[in-house]
């Protein structure tokens, strides 16, 4: 129970014992642990004999997942990345790591049954692994685009990871501080409907919890648009900022034309079913889309070209997004070489 215990050493006393705080299923972090267990106890009886421990640190990006076609935009992200880092970064390993279990699942069943060998890791596993390819640096940025409840589970899995030796730097969420908010909705400002137009609406995931910190960073985006735009809203899957709140604000607005803008890092299920779907859901709810058309608004969203195929524009298909946050990832790399 060694990674355990180190994950519960990370924690302070106000958090020890809150069980929806903790980062895998009991059955998961079990598992987990004993595969650590036996990964650390293995490795330090035969690693100096099999392995060369690298000077040079790992990239690892985070991200929560994606089952469908929208998979491309993290080919996107990466293939920016490696324009955009400097010479010497550039024959560094890049890693990728995915928060959502269920994600990782359905994707890797996906995979195999295509016969392909690609698989969706969980952070702890992509770290394990790194470890055991012989790196003790590693330099991590999440693609979260709130820091919620999955980007603070993430910071425990590295709080573990470094009480076993690993030197982990990592940089926020894409809104973990104002200045970065304001800049996002100005990469986006580009797509909104004049207010002679219409309406604009971004679309974020949201977070069912109220305890999470994003709330706040919900609630302040919402005061920011209002204040700026008196024709762009937000609203949520889930969570504070409703559907109902967002689309009876485009109903009672005189120009009847809306644009739904994602904002979500992937444009995936939730924009190509939730939100755009042409047919109800199963329980028979109308997307998003469906019921303002019912009401008798014109709706369009944003979409992009890429590799001869059309997509719709989640925020990782915006260069100015990335380069966000890239330019973290390489605060990240400078704080390794500093220490």
């Amino acid at each position: 129970m060694y990674y355990a215990q180190a994950v519960r050493n990370t924690m302070g006393p106000h958090q020890r014992g809150r069980s929806a705080r903790w980062p895998f299923h009991r059955s998961q972090g079990i598992a987990v642990a004993a595969f650590l267990f036996v990964l650390f106890a293995w490795a330090a009886v035969a690693g100096a004999m099999t392995r060369t421990i690298k000077d040079e640190p790992a990239i690892v990006i985070v991200a929560f997942g994606t089952t469908t076609r929208a998979q491309a935009t993290f080919d996107f992200f990466e293939e920016q990345l490696r324009r955009e880092l400097p010479a010497k970064y550039r024959g560094y390993k890049i890693a990728w790591a995915f928060t959502s279990e269920i994600v990782r699942e359905r994707a890797n069943k996906k995979f195999a049954k295509a016969g392909s060998a690609k698989r969706y890791r969980s952070l702890a596993q992509t770290l394990a692994n790194l470890e055991d390819e012989g790196y003790r640096k590693i330099a991590l940025q999440s693609l979260h685009i709130f820091p919620g409840q999955e980007y603070e589970d993430m910071e425990k899995v590295i709080s573990a990871f470094r009480t076993l030796g690993l030197r982990i730097e990592y940089g926020g969420a894409l809104l973990h501080e104002w200045p970065w908010v304001f800049e996002a909705v100005s990469v986006l400002e580009q797509h909104f409907l004049s207010p002679e137009e219409g309406t604009n609406v971004l679309v974020a995931h949201g977070t069912p919890e109220t305890f999470p910190g994003s709330n706040a960073t919900y609630l302040g985006l919402d005061r920011y648009l209002s204040r700026k735009y008196p024709n762009v809203f937000i609203g949520g899957v889930d969570g504070v900022l409703t559907r109902e709140q967002a689309l009876d604000q485009v109903k009672r607005y005189p120009v009847k034309r809306v644009r739904l803008i994602p904002f979500m890092y992937v444009a995936g299920d939730h924009i190509m079913n939730d939100i755009m779907g042409t047919e109800p859901d199963d329980a028979g709810a109308p997307s998003w889309a469906m019921e303002l058309r019912q009401a008798g608004l014109t709706v369009d969203t944003v979409e992009t070209e890429y590799r001869g195929e059309r997509y719709f524009k989640g925020l990782g298909f915006y260069r100015g997004i990335n380069h966000m946050l890239i330019e973290q990832l390489l605060e990240s790399l400078k704080r390794l070489e500093e220490r």
